[in-house]
């Protein structure tokens, strides 16, 4: 080999292994799990209240007919809980959460299960949000069989049938995403949202329509607010060392007056 060549192929070689080791270490940066952890010592807080204006849209009832269970767990009339209302027009199953604005912190996931109920042939809570890897576990307290059928987007997709007395079903969800359907094949009328997040900054509001994240460090965040019916809003807000903020939602109407 001629002197050139050598030295051309030893040129070569040294940015093959340049290259190599480079996109080698950018590798192991991007994959690296974070190890900052939020200081309770600065740690704040954003709390409020999610309202609703305007007249709320009407359901019919749900027809459980096909199914004489369901019709004998539930004697009165059952209306899709697509709009909870709590007393002063407060707005329950609203996901309020951190959108934007957190950086990179390491959480612990919680041990403790996020339950899924299927009761009176209605998914209990309506909106159920969690961790990633949390334990997630549906039960079946009615006397007949239903179906468990998420529909998530980026997390695997099953589908699972729960028989009466049967042992709770419990699974975890690998990675964030937000409002995943869950229906049932059995009873159509069956609904739920999961939320699964990357962090413990999130709340769903009740019949009080109050919600709190606690624990934020020091920053300026995006805070969105989701509804099934009636979308999301965001709100910007910034908060120093030990310092707690009151924000508010407020969904309105599309319905015509």
């Amino acid at each position: 080999m001629s002197k050139s060549r050598f030295v051309i192929s030893a040129i070569l070689l040294l940015s093959v292994s340049a290259f190599t080791g480079c996109s080698k270490k950018s590798s192991e940066t991007q994959f690296r799990e974070p190890t900052a952890v939020v200081d309770p010592a600065t740690a704040g807080s954003i709390a409020g209240t999610v309202k609703f204006e305007g007249t709320p849209p009407e359901f019919r009832p749900i027809d459980m007919s096909a199914e004489a269970v369901c019709v004998q767990e539930n004697p009165k009339p059952i209306t899709p809980p697509v709009v909870v209302l709590g007393k002063h027009g407060v707005l329950a199953n609203v996901v309020v959460y951190v959108k934007s604005g957190l950086g990179s912190y390491r959480y612990d996931t919680p041990k403790d299960s996020a339950v899924l109920d299927q009761k009176d042939c209605m998914y209990f809570p309506r909106v159920l949000a969690m961790m990633t890897s949390q334990p997630f576990e549906v039960k079946n307290t009615d006397p007949t069989t239903h179906n468990v059928h998420p529909i998530p987007r980026h997390n695997r997709s099953w589908n699972r049938s729960i028989a009466a007395g049967e042992q709770p079903y419990v699974t975890t969800f690998t990675h964030q995403e937000l409002a995943i359907p869950v229906v049932c094949n059995i009873h159509p009328w069956m609904r739920a949202y999961l939320f699964v997040f990357a962090h413990p900054h999130f709340y769903v509001t009740d019949d009080t329509g109050t919600f709190e994240l606690k624990s934020l460090p020091p920053g300026t965040y995006t805070i969105e607010a989701w509804h099934e019916r009636f979308g999301t809003q965001d709100v910007n807000v910034s908060i120093g060392p030990k310092e707690s903020k009151s924000i508010s939602f407020t969904f309105k109407s599309t319905e015509p007056h």
